[in-house]
């Protein structure tokens, strides 16, 4: 091994230790040899043995990632297949740092423990090993290294960390896998300072009574030893201690005691305690531990279902990996705050990984309320007997506590070794189960990606417990909102569901440190983009349609109408809580007649609470709001509701009127003398009034030219059918007094669009589709039934040029049909941006610009001079614009998108789904196409828009 001559001393790290020793002598003080987290590191000695900045001694931050700190290679672990490289990195990393130990801490037990490290670790102290190397990057492990110290004087830490392990099965279940490969000292380093007499370890049982049994692992205990066990409140809460004898030499000890008023751990309200137990001898305390612990009990119980605290569950959850862009696996607390919070903020209740999950985000889910599936690793491979025996131990060991963790995976897709199964057990009180994600084992059915229709025999009562671990994978805009209304509640129809895991939670996308030029974030192109957060959380689309859809109020259908009288049906979708603890306020929004035309904002006009009476879950009652006087001047009802810690659950929106009445109110009209006029030559119709031109090519029926006084309104090569045919049969031109009308009458699924032009330039389409039973055959396929993606019309228009737009409708994200839930009524306005979603990494932008848009009122597209605006008289219209980008850098099977009809501005009534892992046919019906039927004497289907190109900023 190579090594530097000289090092730095570390006074901090020296005075903290002398104050902690001085502080609290009976506690284990743990004193930090690195940083706490990535954000706050300490820089050690440090030469990589190949790749960026190898082979010369340097400095580098612990903890970190050694490829985000500019030493080694990049890997990532499909580089055996899809990426087709011959051998992963596997470059080497030595790390040296100088310590000082007082005088104070002789006769005390020091151990040296490590968060985590990848992957390979050998650890020596003044030149002697610690113990032997330690294999496996996701576990904390520790030594003992009080013989190896000197006391009042400099010590030096080497560490060996090999990215490559030396066992095959290690690299099998870590490095041959879908995510990042990283190396290096990721997880903080500390020291643990005990006293000889110690409780070494604890294992729990605490239970919803409020009885608990301790395990603990004793050393050096004396005659004359008593444990006492006090149980302290978050709140000040005061409870009676228990005190209990122990043999001397005793190695082992278990107590049980219970106390009365303890309120028990859910996710919903998550309840912790401190629990503190203190050895003494003849009133001297020889050594005390505290744990925070939730008190809570767990059954499970085959052919039926997950109980906890007697209430069977169902859990909404996703998979989570330990990520940064800055720093791969290497987090900190502020990171795991984060994002518990945008689970809770989706109204989440679970979430699993891969591997154990940094200590502090477990220590979130406690305080937050999140059911965790703690995994070892194992990613379609498995350890060995011997080596995954002790990886288990250390992960039971450092994780069993945690009210949070309800379930202990081993392995993932086929990682697992079914000999381990057992350790989990040994070492852990409470006998969670264990499952083997995706598989059907031992009662648990866990199988990924189920299709929509799942089996009869697996889907309905008798068989086994029903919770895919993985489901709605979210590549690109794929999957999490788009189907999952179908398939939860096709999930919830059986008596074994117990929930589900979405993947994924993060984009991937590492920052590239060794890469120059403007692209920096790597993720692998589709291989990594599975979220639906991007790598700094950004948040898409799917992640309101998720909070809308697992809410735990859910609002039965409701219109508003003019015998509209303030009442909902709603059910409790919770599992523990009754709704009275929620609170809820409606709103109601009006919007200025020129909002569409000028910056003006909405305004609040009215605004209440509404009371909850008790409903417990999965009960359905009636709330009702009392509608004030003005409740009909307004344009959108707004009801948010809050949980009893106060973190809005959901916002849902009504509109207060139909389409047609926000036409008339928003499109401006204007007093004018003269008349519009309708002129006609061999092959041309043009329709004037005021400044405004339009030409129709008489032979197609599309608009051939869009004219404001000189200026051009680049609206072309429309209206072109989508999902039907027409060919125009015949073209009429009147004058209904001030107005002039041009009416193309077609054969096929187009009936008739007539334009009527207003004399002040106000342009009307009345378009009316699917009449007849004659009509029929214009489809694409010519049945009266058929499968329809697209139905509507398209017109061409540039992109450049085009700066945003301010829309009345369903927003601010695009939608897919079936992931319209997550948007809501509103005036929203975005600017232009050409994000794609799961790649625009260096820039990206939500709510993406292009795409499907909800229930279009009116719209004003900006582009400077050839701006114009648009709105509906008619209901539920969707209001394409322009095409997403299609990723460069996806892997064939990413699917992306749905193909996207010809044209840029397009009308529709119908619009493709997204498809998830799975294909469309086997999603829900929301994803499937649509059937039309037409029937002789149907008046067909009307579309009526207002087109509006004048340059008008004012009424």
């Amino acid at each position: 091994m190579l090594f530097k001559n000289t090092f730095h001393a570390t006074f901090l790290v020296v005075l903290s230790i002398f104050f902690s020793v001085n502080n609290f002598a009976q506690q284990t003080d743990k004193v930090f040899l690195s940083g706490k987290d990535f954000e706050h590191p300490v820089q050690w000695d440090f030469y990589c043995t190949d790749g960026n900045n190898s082979k010369t001694w340097s400095k580098i931050n612990v903890p970190s990632q050694w490829e985000l700190e500019e030493f080694g290679e990049y890997t990532y672990g499909r580089w055996y297949k899809e990426l087709n490289q011959k051998e992963p990195s596997k470059e080497e990393g030595l790390y040296k740092y100088e310590f000082e130990v007082p005088n104070d801490y002789k006769g005390k037990d020091i151990v040296i423990a490590f968060g985590g490290a990848m992957t390979d670790t050998e650890v020596k102290v003044n030149g002697k090993l610690a113990g032997e190397i330690h294999q496996g990057g996701f576990y904390e492990f520790k030594y003992d290294i009080s013989s190896l110290l000197k006391f009042g004087a400099k010590n030096v830490l080497e560490v060996h960390v090999w990215k490559h392990s030396s066992n095959k099965s290690v690299n099998a279940a870590e490095r041959r896998a879908d995510w990042w490969l990283f190396g290096g000292i990721y997880r903080p380093v500390w020291l643990e300072v005990s006293p000889k007499t110690q409780i070494q370890h604890i294992a729990v049982n605490p239970k919803m009574d409020g009885s608990i049994t301790i395990d603990m692992n004793l050393k050096s205990i004396p005659k004359n030893t008593i444990v006492e066990s006090t149980l302290k409140g978050l709140d000040g809460e005061n409870f009676p201690s228990f005190t209990f004898p122990i043999k001397a030499k005793s190695a082992n000890k278990s107590i049980a005691v219970q106390w009365q008023n303890v309120k028990p751990w859910n996710p919903e309200t998550p309840n912790l305690y401190n629990l503190e137990l203190v050895l003494k001898q003849n009133g001297t305390v020889l050594h005390q531990l505290e744990k925070r612990i939730g008190f809570r009990t767990l059954d499970f119980k085959k052919q039926d279902g997950i109980y906890v605290n007697g209430t069977k569950i169902i859990m909404k959850g996703i998979n989570r990996h330990s990520f940064w862009p800055e720093s791969g696996r290497s987090t900190s607390k502020r990171i795991s705050l984060l994002d518990a919070h945008l689970l809770k903020d989706m109204n989440m209740n679970a979430v699993r990984g891969h591997y154990p999950p940094d200590e502090h985000f477990l220590e979130v889910c406690d305080s937050l309320g999140l059911f965790v599936l703690n995994e070892l690793a194992g990613w379609q491979n498995s350890y060995d007997t011997q080596l995954g025996t002790k990886l288990v131990t250390e992960m039971v060991a450092r994780d069993v506590n945690h009210p949070s963790v309800i379930i202990w995976d081993n392995g993932n897709e086929g990682g697992w070794n079914y000999d381990v199964d057992k350790v989990f057990a040994e070492n852990d009180p409470q006998k969670r189960i264990v499952i083997h994600p995706w598989a059907d084992f031992n009662g648990w059915d866990t199988h990924h990606y189920p299709t929509y229709l799942t089996g009869m025999h697996r889907f309905n009562s008798g068989e086994n417990v029903f919770f895919p671990t993985e489901f709605m994978h979210g590549t690109y805009d794929n999957g999490h909102g788009a189907a999952l209304e179908d398939f939860w509640n096709r999930y919830k129809e059986s008596p074994l569901f117990a929930g589900g895991f979405m993947w994924a939670l993060l984009d991937e996308a590492v920052k590239r440190s060794d890469w120059t030029g403007d692209v920096k974030f790597d993720s692998k192109g589709s291989l990594a983009a599975d979220g639906i957060l991007g790598p700094h959380r950004e948040r898409e689309g799917s992640y309101y349609t998720v909070k809308e859809v697992w809410a735990p109020i859910q609002f039965g259908t409701k219109q508003v109408t003019a015998a509209f009288d303030g009442s909902f049906l709603i059910t409790n979708d919770y599992l523990f809580s009754n709704l009275n603890s929620c609170t809820m306020q409606y709103k109601v929004i009006k919007s200025d007649a020129t909002i569409l035309y000028t910056d003006a904002v909405s305004k609040e006009i009215s605004s209440g609470k509404i009371e909850i009476p008790s409903i417990e879950p999965g009960e359905t009652h009636t709330i009702k709001l009392a509608v004030p006087a003005n409740f009909f001047e307004g344009d959108v009802l707004s009801i948010t509701a809050n949980d009893i810690h106060g973190k809005e659950i959901y916002t849902w929106t009504w509109p207060i009127h139909k389409a047609k009445f926000y036409a008339a109110k928003f499109l401006v009209t204007r007093n004018t003398k003269t008349k519009a006029t309708a002129t006609r030559t061999a092959n041309e119709v043009t329709l004037k009034g005021s400044d405004i031109s339009v030409t129709l090519d008489s032979g197609s029926g599309e608009i051939l030219t869009v004219k404001n006084g000189t200026s051009i309104i680049p609206l072309t090569k429309g209206p072109r059918p989508i999902g039907m045919k027409a060919k125009v049969k015949e073209v009429s031109l009147s004058q209904e007094g001030d107005k002039a009308s041009c009416t193309v009458s077609y054969s096929g699924g187009l009936a008739s669009i007539k334009w009527i032009m207003e004399a002040d330039g106000r342009f009307k389409m009345e378009l009316v589709a699917l009449k007849n039973a004659e009509n029929a055959g214009g489809f694409d396929g010519a049945y009266f039934e058929d499968k329809i993606s697209a139905l509507g019309i398209t017109f061409s228009f540039p992109e450049q040029g085009v700066t945003g737009i301010k829309w009345f409708g369903r927003g601010p994200y695009h939608v897919w049909k079936n992931r319209i839930k997550g948007t809501t009524y509103g005036v929203w306005e975005k600017n232009y941006n050409t994000t794609i979603t799961g790649e625009s990494f260096e820039n990206l932008i939500y709510p993406e610009f292009k795409g499907y848009h909800a229930n279009l009122l009116g719209a004003n597209l900006k582009a400077g001079a050839a701006s114009f605006k648009v709105f509906s008289e008619s209901e539920n219209v969707f209001l394409r614009l322009f095409t997403p980008d299609l990723p460069k850098n996806g892997f064939p099977g990413s699917n992306p998108q749905p193909d996207f009809p010809e044209g840029d501005i397009s009308f529709m009534y119908e619009i493709p789904a997204m498809r998830d892992f799975k294909p469309l046919e086997q999603q829900g019906p929301q994803s499937q196409p649509t059937s039309i039927r037409i029937k002789k004497g149907d008046d067909g289907i009307s579309m009526n828009l207002w087109f509006d190109f004048r340059a008008l900023t004012e009424k």
